[in-house]
């Protein structure tokens, strides 16, 4: 029988992260409660038909690409100090690329 497609996709992020999927997520795990297990990152994957942030995300891509650019989500919630950023995976590869070199 195949795996689940979440299960699927959290073996595809550890792969592409360096870590490997953490069976037990959640409160049983020894290791970390995040869905990947790594040394430096935390990482808690959702696997969802609809997630409304991608449509923005979506639309910042395509003018990204009209200018030859990266395309990059800033988002930030009012009263927050932090700004969070949504970048696709393979911007994050060449990032992380860049930088193992």
């Amino acid at each position: 029988m195949p795996d689940k497609p979440w299960k699927v996709m959290e073996r595809r992020v550890a792969r592409k992260l360096g870590g490997q999927r953490n069976p037990l997520s959640g409160g049983a795990s020894r290791h970390t409660r995040g869905d990947v297990i790594h040394p430096r990152l935390f990482v808690e994957c959702k696997h969802s038909v609809n997630q409304p942030i991608l449509k923005l995300m979506r639309q910042v891509e395509e003018r990204a690409h009209d200018e030859g650019k990266t395309p990059v989500l800033a988002l930030h919630r009012k009263g927050e100090k932090h700004d969070y950023f949504l970048v696709r995976d393979d911007n994050v590869l060449a990032l992380r690329a860049s930088i193992d070199r």
